[in-house]
């Protein structure tokens, strides 16, 4: 009898120690994931196209004790409450695993696949997928029809017609519009009157008859003409000798001459950021395509538009790919060419800069489509990808040909040159062309996105901010007003004798003249648990503000890596 209880008791004992069901907790890209016993243990059941997609996940633990059951799950609850903050602000996210067999129209994969969470656009659009064979009829442009886009087309009119004659220019604060500055210019021989308005949102340009006045017009009524909500009642001259540069500088600080693009490399099977950015070897025809963007250069020593690229210490690797363009430098951030982390399988260091390019192109070495957000960046909003046909798909130059597809997120408006139809290339020097202007007329036209539109807004305001108010203090010490005292030299003196260095650039400039600004009014600067210290020279004060504009930057991707 005392046997038979102490057998029933051990059988209920190992009952109840199998009773909690397992937990398998993963931590990874795809954040914290709880499986239970039977969904860790789950033979994979979908086909082997499936595998590759979703491959399946085997993860076992230890058995646990009904005893330490609820100190383990406070325990994973803890972590992961720590970690999950951690993981949203400091790693990427991922998209969900495909579900569903690739896209196949016509018996030709897609190039791009759709996002499932939408919010992208795609030419030529997956529906209207067509044959691709290079032999069939072209009926795209020539390469003296690409046109390459202005971002702002009256940013050098006061360059090109002012600062050549005669002019005025006159500042002033209105109560609703903020800071603005008008510069007027009589063509007496034209018998006209040319004037500029600028404002926080933009800059207006008109040219009036003078037949029009009975007299000269006041700088007011010049402003009224060009905008209706200019309230204000008067504008001071300005009379500082170097005004023309000052003002040259703020027209064209949205002009740039160089530019930066990302060049991923997707190979066969692969869908995720981490397979895309891990890719360290160079096959001999995404070598081939490099040659056709420009030329691989040493960055030791490199004297040309780098584009952040290190050419001092060897940090960013030790090549890239460079191109001299229509006037334009443009610097490739090449996946494979930046430095390879062992161990990380994020590849931080070399998203640090594709993550802050606008435009990326991507080259496809396989028939595995692209996601269209697949790369999570604040700022990367368009994709350029290239496919190179199969090597039995030549031309009679027996070149290989590329096909191209384009996708961008929905508030980036169209962009040319428009895709040849069907959209292949056999002759590359049409290529290099076509994808090129493509690049920097793409860049341009993302900065139209909500993001960037709205960033602009922030960094002109601030410029324009500046501009006034050094124009006016200098135009009264100028005068000999005892209550202006002279003014250090601003970043808009020192960004007219700079090549710009594009949009981010502007915008930490934008945050370094407001920084000056203030220590011109004599505001200290507040650090926390510092003692006082010596006072800062000029080239210590901007690199304080470049190193604050980095870090404060809302819009940054190197946060969200």
């Amino acid at each position: 009898m005392y046997s038979t209880n102490i057998l029933a008791m051990e059988e209920e004992k190992n009952e109840n120690t199998f009773l909690p069901r397992k937990r398998s907790f993963t931590f990874g890209a795809y954040g914290s994931v709880e499986l239970s016993g039977d969904e860790a243990g789950a033979e994979p059941t979908e086909d082997y196209t499936m595998d590759i997609l979703d491959p399946p996940v085997y993860d076992s633990k230890p058995v646990l004790s009904a005893s330490n059951s609820q100190k383990e799950t406070e325990l994973f609850e803890i972590i992961e409450k720590l970690q999950g903050s951690r993981l949203d602000e400091q790693r990427c996210e991922f998209p969900l695993p495909l579900k569903s067999q690739l896209l196949t129209i016509g018996g030709e994969q897609s190039i791009i696949l759709p996002s499932k969470l939408g919010g992208y656009w795609i030419d030529p659009p997956v529906e209207m997928f067509a044959d691709v064979s290079p032999t069939s009829s072209h009926h795209g442009l020539q390469a003296d029809s690409y046109e390459l886009m202005e971002r702002d087309g009256e940013a050098k009119i006061y360059h090109d017609f002012f600062r050549s004659q005669y002019h005025h220019s006159f500042t002033a604060v209105d109560p609703t519009l903020g800071p603005l500055v008008v510069s007027v210019c009589l063509e007496e021989e034209e018998n006209r009157m040319r004037v500029i308005l600028r404002m926080k949102e933009c800059s207006r340009h008109r040219v009036f008859s003078l037949s029009l006045f009975h007299s000269i017009p006041s700088a007011v009524e010049l402003a009224k003409l060009l905008c209706d909500r200019v309230t204000v009642s008067k504008f001071e001259a300005v009379t500082y000798l170097k005004a023309p540069v000052l003002i040259s500088a703020f027209d064209e600080h949205r002009m740039s001459y160089n530019f930066k693009f990302g060049v991923l490399y997707q190979k066969e099977n692969q869908l995720t950021e981490e397979d895309i950015l891990g890719n360290d070897e160079e096959s001999e025809a995404f070598t081939e395509f490099l040659s056709i963007l420009g030329d691989t250069v040493q960055l030791q020593g490199f004297t040309g538009f780098r584009g952040g690229l290190d050419v001092c210490h060897g940090q960013t690797g030790s090549e890239a790919v460079f191109t001299s363009f229509h006037g334009r430098e443009v610097m490739f951030h090449v996946v494979t060419k930046l430095p390879f982390t062992e161990g990380d399988p994020q590849q931080l260091q070399r998203k640090r800069h594709i993550g802050n390019d606008i435009v990326a192109l991507v080259f496809q070495e396989g028939l595995t489509p692209f996601l269209a957000d697949v790369i999570k960046s604040h700022f990367l909003h368009c994709f350029i990808v290239v496919r190179r046909v199969p090597s039995g798909k030549t031309h009679d130059t027996g070149q290989a040909a590329y096909q191209i597809s384009v996708t961008a997120r929905e508030d980036v408006p169209p962009f040319g040159p428009v895709l040849p139809d069907p959209p292949v290339f056999t002759d590359h020097s049409l290529l290099r062309e076509f994808l090129l202007t493509k690049l920097i007329n793409a860049e341009i036209s993302c900065y139209k996105a909500e993001q960037f539109s709205r960033l602009e807004l922030r960094t002109r305001s601030s410029l324009l901010e500046s501009l006034q108010a050094e124009l006016s203090t200098r135009s009264h010490c100028m005068l000999g007003d005892p209550s202006a005292s002279s003014l250090p030299t601003t970043e808009c003196v020192r960004g007219a004798s700079e090549s710009s260095g594009g949009f981010i650039e502007n915008f930490k400039r934008a945050i370094r003249v407001r920084s000056h600004s203030f220590e011109t009014l004599g505001v200290p600067r507040k650090i926390s648990g510092i003692s006082p210290q010596k006072p800062k020279t000029d080239k210590d004060a901007e690199s304080d503000c470049l190193a604050q504009a980095e870090v404060k930057d809302p819009a940054s991707p190197q946060e969200e890596t």
